[in-house]
């Protein structure tokens, strides 16, 4: 009888790519060889972001290019790399982004938003650069202005109601150190009302549990410290059935896997105290077969295209995770911890 064949290791496409590397290593050891966090074809790819005017994607996303200058900047703060933009650039495009009422549009001539506001704070506060704000009263004015009797928030004049714009309000006050009684009262409040009996967080009261919803609430409570509401082991249940086979995390029940869940759930278990209610090996293996590894970025899931977007949270997720070689990334804020250490803690004391 002939003797068996011995099958060929299979090897990652990284490393059909680039052969062995001693640069960056991995903590988990995985029946085929691991794939490596490809940190120098990402920090190419976010510098190429804003070199591709002639391209029909440039304009179509005017209206996200505050957040995705946020996102960039902070997956290369997270790389180490945060020198990689030019600071005096970056902050002259977010204060031509700012408007007469004191907040700021995703461009300059957009509207105003609470989501674009928090955005511009996070990138000045990575900066230092708060005080390029001429007037912060008014800036504060426009954001309390948009709390409603219940406590919830509108994202800008038009109305839409969400529990990420209490989030990204809170922060916004919490970076400006000008969070008041009335805000957090209210907030706690509507929070309260967005729980659901699976332990989950929806977007208003009785909507459906989603991650992204629980990482705004909790994220909010643990800003205003009130953590105490929420339900650690319950929601922690929650969050954990998130992580499919495949070893991604779903939104929801019944959903794909989605690199950007590796974000808000994991965010979420680290604040409640209950991060390692994770498979990381499984999950940390999704994350970097997402990666583009010829041109850079992380993609929603494996073989889909890049974007700026799941490149921050993909790097992030890893963060929390602890992978070697990254900084140490705040679960509360979405900020390097060395940024977010600026903010002043609630309630003041003086």
């Amino acid at each position: 009888m002939p003797a068996p064949k011995t099958q060929e290791p299979i090897l990652s496409p990284y490393y059909q790519l680039n052969g062995p590397s001693q640069q960056i290593k991995v903590k988990y050891q995985h029946p085929i060889l691991p794939m490596l966090l490809a940190k120098g074809k990402h920090i190419e790819y976010i510098k190429s972001l804003d070199t591709k005017t002639e391209d029909l994607t440039y304009y179509l996303t005017e209206h996200l290019r505050l957040n995705g200058t946020y996102w960039g900047l902070t997956a290369l703060c997270l790389l180490d790399a945060k020198d990689t933009f030019n600071k005096s650039d970056i902050v002259k495009f977010v204060m031509s982004c700012h408007n007469k009422d004191g907040g700021f549009g995703s461009f300059p001539g957009h509207d105003s938003h609470l989501l674009s506001t928090l955005s511009a704070l996070q990138i000045l506060l990575i900066y230092d650069s708060l005080e390029s704000i001429p007037c912060v009263d008014k800036l504060v004015q426009f954001i309390e202005c948009l709390q409603l009797p219940n406590g919830a928030f509108q994202g800008d004049r038009f109305g839409e109601i969400d529990t990420r714009f209490v989030y990204t309000a809170v922060q916004s006050l919490a970076i400006l150190g000008r969070l008041s009684m009335k805000v957090v009262q209210g907030a706690v409040e509507f929070i309260s009302k967005c729980k659901n009996f699976d332990g989950g967080y929806g977007s208003v009261p009785g909507a459906e549990s989603h991650s992204a919803q629980v990482f705004t609430c909790v994220g909010t409570l643990a800003i205003l410290n009130r953590l105490d509401l929420v339900d650690s082991e319950l929601t922690g249940w929650w969050l954990s059935e998130r992580q499919l086979p495949e070893g991604g995390l779903n939104g929801r029940a019944g959903k794909l896997p989605d690199v950007c869940y590796s974000w808000w759930v994991l965010s979420s278990l680290d604040i409640i105290g209950k991060l390692k209610w994770i498979d990381f090996a499984k999950l940390e293996s999704f994350i970097l077969e997402s990666q583009d590894l010829q041109n850079g970025g992380i993609s929603d899931r494996p073989d889909n295209m890049v974007d700026v977007f799941h490149t921050l949270f993909g790097i992030a997720g890893l963060s929390l995770m602890g992978y070697e070689g990254l900084v140490a990334v705040d679960p509360v804020y979405c900020l390097p911890c060395d940024v977010s250490a600026k903010i002043r803690k609630w309630p003041y004391t003086e």
